[in-house]
């Protein structure tokens, strides 16, 4: 009986995420795949109903992203790393900036423990904060709740706003697809690879593990060409499902406890991306929009979802959030050790 619930709300939730998805990007809603899939789900369960996302459904859809964004890493992007030396430093400050300052925010304004309040500041890799928090660092509670809401939020507000900032220029020439043999080599390879660096406490496991094979492939000549437009669409109503299923799971009272709190940390860690991403256009010249996809405080799956929605360039937006996680590794536990 528990197996029939579970498939029925599996299919409930698939048709809901599916149909939200169709419907918004029809509509031509930013990123409207993923934020219709959301929206959908979570109107879902705010009707009581049971809403699931298998596992094995979430690490595929993370792969796939992982595989699109990596397969705009070819040979033609190694001449461009070097100029992206002072946006991956822009990147760094900003990432420091925004934990300070949220952090400051949390404990001063809103009375809550220091070690709470950096874990819910971190601007991203939020399964990592979580499991620091379980660990028993500050209240894991408060922390996910803060968490969820500010990866919620911002991908209902950054698609638009990044849209609004600057729409990427169409390309005059249709990419040409990733033969079928490979995208299907590289998903065998890729998911129970990417399952073993998961269990191993590796931050957005598929999604980074998408990233390196599709990039090595394109890298060395062994593949050519991006994930056909229907996979792509996959991957992000399954990811904007599993944001909804994740919200599903906290107690609504929690939540409006949380709600001020939560805002306030969301307005901070965006209005500190939006200003790095001002100025490292002004250092730059690159488009403000996808400057701050790449510095947007989002879950990383998430903002590299809205990035390829969008038509930005994937490398340049993989290679940040690649770091991202990297720098936020090291960084929250520096900031865990620092008093006062």
């Amino acid at each position: 009986m528990q197996d029939k619930a579970y498939l029925k709300a599996t299919a409930l939730t698939a048709v809901a995420a599916l149909g939200g998805a169709a419907l918004a990007a029809s509509l031509g809603i930013p990123a409207g795949a993923l934020v219709g899939a959301m929206l959908a789900v979570a109107v879902l369960a705010g009707l009581k109903q049971p809403v699931v996302m298998p596992v094995g459904a979430r690490d595929l859809a993370f792969l796939v992203i992982g595989l699109s964004l990596g397969s705009g890493i070819n040979a033609s992007v190694i001449p461009q790393l070097s100029g992206w030396s002072i946006s991956l430093l822009l990147l760094v400050l900003s990432l420091v900036a925004t934990m300070a300052a949220s952090t400051w925010l949390l404990t001063r304004v809103f009375g809550i423990d220091r070690e709470t309040a950096v874990l819910a500041s971190s601007p991203g890799t939020m399964s990592n904060a979580v499991a620091i928090a379980i660990e028993g660092k500050g209240d894991a509670g408060a922390v996910t709740i803060l968490q969820l809401m500010r990866l919620i939020v911002l991908v209902a507000l950054v698609p638009p706003l990044a849209a609004v900032l600057n729409i990427p220029t169409a390309q005059a020439v249709t990419p040409e697809p990733m033969p079928l043999w490979g995208i299907a080599l590289l998903l065998v390879i890729g998911l129970p690879l990417g399952r073993w660096a998961g269990r191993r406490g590796v931050s957005a496991a598929c999604l980074l593990t998408g990233i390196v094979l599709s990039a090595a492939a394109h890298l060395t000549g062994l593949l050519h060409g991006v994930a056909p437009g229907w996979m792509i669409f996959s991957g992000f109503t399954v990811t904007g499902a599993v944001l909804a299923t994740r919200l599903s799971k906290v107690e609504p009272r929690a939540v409006l406890r949380l709600l001020w709190t939560g805002l306030a940390v969301v307005a901070m860690a965006l209005g500190m991306a939006l200003v790095f991403a001002v100025i490292t256009q002004a250092l730059t010249g690159l488009p403000i929009g996808q400057v701050l996809i790449a510095f947007a405080p989002g879950g990383v799956e998430a903002m590299a979802a809205i990035a390829l929605a969008l038509g930005y360039d994937p490398a340049y937006v993989a290679a940040h959030h690649f770091a991202r996680i990297v720098i936020l590794l090291a960084l929250v536990p520096l900031f865990l050790r620092r008093r006062g």
